[in-house]
């Protein structure tokens, strides 16, 4: 799977379960941009593991803070 149908995915997740009308980009801040809080990122993590059918282990969100560090951490999992 390439970046660019990661970033479609993790766009589509936003979408549909967090903010219809986020501009979700590379640089797009997870917490300052997209505003998720404790309960979204989790969202997040849940819709995101099930849309690529990956497993995440604990620890895994270290230095994740834009959409681009989630995608190339999606890319190390296998999506």
């Amino acid at each position: 799977m390439t970046d660019d149908e990661i970033l479609h995915g993790i766009r589509a997740v936003v979408h549909r379960h967090l903010d219809p009308e986020a501009h979700v980009e590379p640089g797009t801040l997870l917490v300052e941009d997209l505003g998720l809080d404790s309960l979204g990122l989790l969202t997040l993590v849940v819709e995101v593991e099930d849309r690529f059918r990956i497993c995440l282990a604990e620890g895994d969100e270290t230095g994740v803070v834009t959409v681009a560090d989630l995608v190339r951490l999606l890319r190390r999992r296998g999506a």
